[in-house]
Order: structure tokens, then C-alpha cells, then sequence
């Protein structure tokens, strides 16, 4: 049963520090680890039972993507129940308040997507992780990288135009997707795990076959793409991008309203489509902020949450049918990614001063008389 959860009460659980600015953040499938990206190409391993940190060296460039393949916790067996041990521990020890080496981890591997062009696969649960594989992917930069629901195929997209599907297990290729026209910027499988969604910087969204490959329709997120003809560039793109529990909806997140493409002068903006229908709805912060949305997703409490820098760094909290955000908590620095926390209770925010900060969604424990 998920706990009392109210984003009015989120506030700061555990911060964990790194020398560099972060761009990216991920909690592993099990809610044991919290891996951030960093402008220093290196991935860092948070332990939010230990505190420990720990450096996965092997990209030469920054990384942007990153996802897991394994066990989900969500489901039932030996991955969920260690799952929910994690949970119990943070509960009763609090972050980084167990002793080492602490309880030995669920295996599970990460593939990590970089700006040169690769994917990189490591095990994620080892104690000093080192690459595994390495697959030049993409000419140019891979923007973003998925793993289907079964675990059995990886998607990664960038700035050669093209969708390429992979084999989890080995990191051969499977298929290759084209008809984007523009760099494409994210992918996300959908939940029942037969379709993927790929977005590109002209706001294209295409709805693929993954078994055949065929693309089926193009759905419209134009609003998150301008062209800027003072400095001749275009802007926008699907900074995130994911599929709600049930796959009744998706959310791309980026920037509207761009007045200056080389400063990227522009307000966030979500766009919320029915997936069925193909209908879309844009969700804006309701304070004026000036920046983009860099990373989104759907609490399994039913609101929409996203995170995004310019003006400072913020976490937006949409609920119900409203348009306009319900909440906003502001973060020390331009947040550039967002990640949900397995159990539900804790989202995790990179920050461009190097921080990943933690935070809990659960109402505070009275005061003791």
C-alpha cells in the first residue's frame, strides 16, 4: 500500500555532493542506488542506505540517458521483497545510517547513453562497476536511452535522426527506425511494452511497432519547438519524456515561448497527451519562471511532476485536471533531471551545482511533546 504522499510536505531527505555540475539522475529499479551523470563524463553511484559513493569511469564525453535492466520491483518474488526491505530500512535508519557494506543488492545492469555517440552497459550492483560492453550507436550525440518493459530490448535515439533498437543481453542491433527529420531527442516505451514513442526537436512525436517497426502515426508537441530566426536556430525538443503506470497517458517536458534561442529564453512547459485519442493538453507552472523542464513523470498517486532550471531550479506538482501547477518547490539550483523513487515516497533532482538532492513526499512525524 503506497503511503500517505502530499508534494505540499516535500522537503530536502539527503543531498549528495560532487565536484562537477550533474546533468542526469536515475534511481535503479530498487530504490537502492541513485545514479547521476556528470559534466565530468564520469556516472556517480549514490548509496541511499551507506551514504557511499562510487565513480563509473568509461564514457569520454557526458551522458545523458541512463536505464536499467532487470527485476522490477513492482511486481512480486525476490526483486519486490527486497524492494520493500530497502524501504523498511530507509523507514527505520533514515539515509545513509546503515552500516557497511550493508545488505548485498539485487543484481541488475545499467546501459548508459553518451554525447560521442555510445551506449555502455555495466552491473550496476557491483561493488566497483566497470564497462561491460561498449556499442557505438549513433553518429553524434545519443540523446536518450530506454529498456522495455520485459527487460529484453534497449531504444536509443539522437542526433543522426534515427530510433535503434538493441538486445539487452548482448547489445546487438535489432532494428533501426527512420522517418524523424530532426534530431530526436527521447524515447519511451509504452507500459504494455508492443509500442515506443520517440520525439524530436520539432516537436514530432512518432508512435512505433516494435516488433515490426512500422511507424503507425505522428502526434503533435510543435509547441515545444521555435525557430529562432535572429540566430537562425531552432530550439525545443522533448528535454523528457515518459509513459504514466497505466500508458493512458504521455508526457513530454521542454520550453515554450522561446524569445532567445542562444540563451534559451523561454518558460517550461509540459504537454500531456491521452494516448488513445492522440488529444494533448499543456501543462504550465502557474508562477512565471523563466527556463525549461528537464525532466518529468507520473506519481502512482495520480499528479504529474516535473523539474527545470533557468531562473533558478524548480519542482513542479500538477493535479487533477488543472492546467496549471498545483505546487512548486524551489530547488538551490537549475534542476536538469528528475527521477520517481521506486516505493513512491522520494523523488531525486540533478543539480547544475553538483548536488543530487533527495526528497521526500511524505508529511513529517509530529514534534515529540
Amino acid at each position: 500500500m503506497l503511503p500517505t504522499i502530499d508534494p505540499t510536505a516535500a522537503r530536502v531527505e539527503r543531498e549528495f555532493k560532487h565536484a562537477s555540475p550533474l546533468v542526469g539522475c536515475r534511481f535503479d529499479l530498487h530504490g537502492r542506488f541513485l545514479f547521476a551523470s556528470a559534466q565530468d563524463n564520469t556516472i556517480q553511484r549514490f548509496d541511499l542506505l551507506t551514504g557511499a559513493k562510487t565513480a563509473l569511469v568509461g564514457h569520454n564525453s557526458w551522458v545523458r540517458g541512463l536505464a536499467f535492466v532487470g527485476t522490477p520491483a513492482n511486481g512480486t518474488g525476490e526483486a519486490a521483497a527486497y524492494a520493500g526491505r530497502v524501504t523498511a530500512l530507509h523507514a527505520a535508519a533514515g539515509f545513509a545510517a546503515v552500516t557497511l557494506p550493508g545488505p548485498k543488492p539485487q543484481p541488475f545492469t545499467l546501459v548508459s547513453a553518451d554525447y560521442h555517440g555510445n551506449l555502455i552497459w555495466w552491473q550496476g550492483d557491483a561493488a566497483d562497476p566497470k564497462p561491460l560492453r561498449t556499442v557505438k550507436a549513433h553518429d553524434g550525440w545519443v540523446r536518450a536511452v530506454a529498456v522495455s518493459p520485459d527487460g529484453r530490448t534497449v531504444a536509443s535515439c539522437g542526433n543522426d535522426r534515427l530510433v535503434k533498437l538493441w538486445a539487452a543481453a548482448d547489445g546487438k542491433p535489432v532494428r533501426t527506425l527512420e522517418g524523424h527529420a530532426a534530431h530526436v531527442y527521447n524515447v519511451a516505451f509504452h507500459p504494455a511494452g508492443g509500442r515506443l514513442a520517440s520525439a524530436d526537436l520539432k516537436g514530432v512525436v512518432k508512435d512505433w511497432d516494435v516488433k515490426t517497426g512500422a511507424c503507425g502515426r505522428d502526434l503533435d508537441a510543435k509547441v515545444l519547438t521555435k525557430y529562432d530566426p535572429t540566430f537562425m536556430a531552432d530550439i525545443g525538443g522533448a528535454r523528457a519524456m515518459g509513459f504514466s503506470g497505466d500508458g493512458a497517458k504521455l508526457a513530454c517536458a521542454g520550453i515554450v515561448n522561446v524569445s532567445n534561442a542562444f540563451a534559451g529564453v523561454g518558460n517550461p512547459a509540459v504537454v500531456l497527451f491521452d494516448w488513445a485519442a492522440g488529444t494533448s493538453k499543456v501543462l504550465k507552472p502557474k508562477d512565471a519562471f523563466q527556463g525549461t523542464a528537464w525532466g518529468v513523470g507520473f506519481h502512482p498517486a495520480g499528479f504529474v511532476v516535473a523539474a527545470g532550471g533557468g531562473s533558478g531550479g524548480r519542482v513542479w506538482f500538477w493535479t487533477g485536471d488543472d492546467a496549471a501547477s498545483a505546487h512548486a518547490v524551489t530547488v538551490p539550483a537549475n534542476a536538469r533531471d528528475l527521477t520517481l523513487h521506486p516505493d513512491g515516497t522520494r523523488l531525486a533532482v540533478a543539480g547544475a551545482n553538483g548536488s543530487a538532492l533527495v526528497y521526500t513526499l511524505t508529511p513529517a512525524a509530529p514534534a515529540k511533546k
